[in-house]
């Protein structure tokens, strides 16, 4: 890709990068179509990952791998409840000159300081640890004795966490939840992909990944993508969207109410509209559809809407939320004086 190519031949440079990145994970990974393609349109759009399965459904292979195809640096930080947050981003440590004695203060770069890092079960830290995490998610520097080092560009942190297993962590926080752009359910594989997965794993071949793409070029397909045009009647839907959610404001959905406490904030608007921008272009678009702001709904605002009692006593989650809230919400009308506009019954 080159500075000189135009938007419709960098969106098709696009699409071929995605195929192949797709066609190489799929080496090592069998099945998980939906999951690879939220984790493929994050990396397009610069946003970070929460992926939530039960142990052994190949998240950290998943994440290790992309790292691989894109030729990025890849590290892997265990989160456990005695880690600080001096072991992610770094610490000042002493140094002395052997030839002249003289003792300085110098910043040893901790493992946050790669394209890729992978938080391993997140959840399993205490959130001094996890606070760690936000300047570099948001700033993407890190800040060390009032210097600031700036990380490697392109930068991702692709978290994992166990649904199940609750004795012994620490739920994030919502502030921290809302610096991923997509939480992105793992599910069990099916009959015949468990079957496939059995071949591969207890043979004696393994596969070795071949990079698609370098990170200059990543940065290219990012500016891209961003560069996508959307018009004023998408941005309108998204707005219903999440403003509909906001249950203290003036303009909620009606059943909200019943079951919300907390809605979506600005970060899921700017999010929607990015997701809906790789998508399309994904799709061989070249603007932005309704269609591609709902394909994207359910990842961005899953983990931003936070459920009540009420909800939980009668079996709903975030996800039938967003199914009803896609189901109401009008895509041909707009927002008006920002009163979200309903399907009529």
């Amino acid at each position: 890709m080159t500075s000189q190519e135009s938007a419709p031949e960098a969106l098709a440079h696009l699409r071929d990068a995605h195929a192949r990145m797709k066609e190489e994970l799929h080496r090592v990974i069998v099945g998980q179509e939906e999951v690879i393609d939220e984790l493929l349109l994050a990396v397009l759009t610069r946003g970070h990952c929460l992926l939530v399965g039960v142990p052994g459904l190949a998240k950290t292979l998943m994440i290790s791998s992309l790292a691989k195809t894109m030729d990025l640096s890849f590290n892997r930080i265990q989160f456990t409840p005695d880690l600080m947050p001096g072991d992610i981003t770094g610490n000042e440590l002493l140094h002395i000159d052997p030839e002249t004695n003289e003792r300085k203060f110098r910043f040893a770069p901790g493992p946050i300081f790669a394209n890729v890092v992978l938080a391993d079960e997140i959840n399993r830290t205490p959130p001094k640890t996890q606070a760690a995490l936000l300047e570099s998610m948001v700033e993407r520097q890190v800040t060390s004795a009032g210097v600031r080092h700036p990380l490697p560009d392109p930068f991702f942190v692709l978290a994992t966490q166990n649904p199940i297993e609750q004795e012994g962590t620490y739920p994030l926080p919502e502030a921290q939840l809302d610096r991923f752009m997509f939480m992105v359910q793992v599910p069990y594989p099916t009959a015949d992909e468990e079957r496939e997965i059995l071949r591969r794993t207890t043979g004696g071949e393994t596969a070795d990944l071949t990079p698609v793409i370098k990170s200059d070029e990543l940065l290219k397909l990012q500016h891209a993508v961003r560069a996508m045009p959307i018009a004023d009647h998408v941005f309108d839907y998204v707005l219903a969207l999440t403003r509909g959610t906001r249950v203290h404001s003036d303009e909620p959905l009606s059943f909200m109410k019943q079951w919300v406490t907390w809605g979506a904030g600005p970060r899921a608007s700017q999010f929607l509209v990015l997701g809906a921008k790789a998508h399309a272009a994904l799709e061989g678009r070249n603007h932005v559809a309704v269609e591609d702001v709902r394909a994207v709904a359910h990842p961005v605002l899953r983990h931003r809407i936070v459920t009540n009692f009420s909800a939980a006593a009668e079996g709903v989650t975030a996800d039938h939320i967003v199914d009803r809230l896609l189901q109401e919400v009008d895509p041909g009308a707009g927002v008006g004086a920002g009163v979200p506009s309903v399907k009529e019954a």
